[in-house]
């Protein structure tokens, strides 16, 4: 991809991304290596900064290093080693597949704190000579902006989604509430642990402290959720008793469906993350497919000749939109295996994992 300042040759073609989020900064960055002029979006008055960890996947890692932001990823991140999944009773039932993962890849999924991820996008997008960050802007008719290409990454309830692709693929409830944290410690002992309709994760994020994440049929309350989690294995109750309820972040799980039959509509449209395909979380690769989206639609535009956009829009869906929709479906079949009230024949699958 080259890269190229706001006084070169690219200056001719305007983008608007929408949405400041991982995605979107993403997708700001690689348009601005590919010479484009680049205005973001975002409805929020300010930066987001809320959120715990990333897992970044060694794919995910290579689409980073050729937006030029790899360094910065690992300057902050911390290697993901050495986890399993358990019984409630703490009883180990399978190892997660981190160490074939990084064999084969030749590097390890690493962590990072999305904040801290947050901040190396800005870094980088404010290297290459910045793209104005409209706060505040609440997009109601993406008809109404004048660019050469519009980028929703405005997320699962995305306007420019719902504009140009209607309401039948729109975010479904499935019926679980997500609690996520962090505690100022290390457990040193990670991964999952799953019970009967509910599983609770915990992951190291950086020095000092552990990243967590508890899954229920409801809570409204911290409570609930201490309760829930009660008769677990150490260091689980004490994660939840230790970290202040006030830090805690709930939110209802989502995913998009039915799946969308294009990511790119009227040949200036492009949507990537959870805009295109929101998941739930269980294979930990939603900021990972957002990011392979951007690389995989700058690269395509810049490789696009003259009044090539519209081509190269129909490359970046045949790149991504099979293989992130495949992810989505499979994140949304293990949510349902993890969260089975048959635990004792699940388990037994499990068991018969690779160590």
């Amino acid at each position: 991809m080259r890269e190229e300042t706001a006084d070169g040759p690219g200056t001719a073609s305007k983008a608007v991304v929408v949405g400041a989020g991982v995605g979107g900064l993403a997708t700001a960055i690689g348009l601005r290596r590919a010479g484009w002029t680049v205005t973001v979006l975002e409805r929020r008055p300010a930066s987001d900064r809320y959120g715990t960890a990333f897992g970044i996947h060694p794919t995910a890692q290579t689409a980073l290093d050729r937006l030029g932001i790899g360094d910065a990823l690992r300057a902050r991140a911390v290697p993901y080693r050495d986890a399993r999944i358990r019984r409630p009773d703490g009883r180990i039932l399978a190892a997660l597949p981190l160490e074939r993962i990084e064999r084969k890849a030749g590097r390890p999924e690493l962590l990072i704190s999305r904040p801290h991820l947050i901040d190396a996008l800005l870094a980088e997008l404010d290297r290459l000579g910045g793209a104005p960050i409209a706060y505040g802007r609440h997009l109601t008719d993406p008809a109404t902006l004048g660019a050469d290409l519009v980028v929703g990454a405005d997320g699962i309830n995305s306007a420019v989604r719902t504009a140009h692709f209607g309401t039948r693929s729109r975010p479904r409830a499935i019926g679980t509430v997500a609690w996520i944290g962090t505690a100022g410690f290390e457990t040193g002992l990670y991964g999952e642990t799953w019970g009967e309709g509910r599983f609770f994760g915990m992951t190291p994020v950086e020095p000092g402290r552990t990243n967590w994440y508890a899954t229920v049929p409801a809570a409204t309350t911290a409570r609930d959720v201490r309760e829930a989690f009660a008769g677990w294995h150490d260091p689980i109750p004490r994660v939840l008793a230790e970290t202040d309820p006030e830090t805690w972040i709930r939110y209802e799980m989502r995913h998009l469906h039915p799946a969308l039959p294009a990511f790119v509509a009227d040949g200036r449209i492009a949507l990537v993350g959870d805009a295109a395909h929101a998941m739930t979380p269980n294979l930990g690769q939603g900021a990972c497919t957002a990011l392979l989206d951007a690389e995989a639609l700058a690269r395509a535009v810049a490789a696009a000749p003259p009044g090539g956009l519209t081509g190269a829009l129909r490359a970046y869906d045949a790149e991504r939109r099979r293989s992130a929709q495949r992810v989505a479906f499979c994140s949304r079949t293990l949510h349902r295996f993890m969260t089975g009230r048959r635990p004792a024949l699940r388990d037994a699958l499990v068991g018969t994992l690779p160590g």
